[in-house]
Order: C-alpha cells, then structure tokens, then sequence
C-alpha cells in the first residue's frame, strides 16, 4: 500500500510540475525514397542533404513552418 501511495504521489507531482508540450517546427523535411517517410527535423538545408547521404531520397521545404515572431524592417519613406 505504500508503494502504491508513493507512485501515486510521485505520478501526482510529475503532473503538476511538468510543462506542456510544445511541437518542434522547422523549416526542412527530408522524403527517404522507397518508404515513404517525411521527417521535418531539419533547420537547414545542408542538415536535411547530409541526413539524406547515401539514404536516396530528397529535402523539401516544411510547408507548415511558420518562422518565429522578430523584429522586422519598416518600409523606408522617401
């Protein structure tokens, strides 16, 4: 009966704690040939060929990356 109050709380803790999470969006997808698999893990370009090296498959953009909120330029007024 211990053991099960001791998982219980330590269960309990563990979700009160814990942050929620939070999906990974990058801006490169690579496509293996042969599986069909896409695995979007890539920041850039060069990531996504060298995970493809010797793989036979090709890097697309992630068309649901959406970039990080930053500063931007204003249009310059002439």
């Amino acid at each position: 009966m211990r053991l099960l109050m001791l998982t219980f709380g330590v269960l309990a803790a563990t979700a009160l704690t814990g942050r929620p999470a939070a999906a990974q969006n990058y801006p490169w997808c690579t496509n293996i040939l042969g599986f069909g698999s896409e695995n979007c893990s890539y920041s850039t370009y060069g990531q996504c060929m060298a995970a493809l090296s010797g793989n036979g498959g090709f890097c697309n953009r992630n068309t649901q990356f959406i970039p990080p909120p930053g500063a931007y330029s204003a249009p310059v007024q002439r």
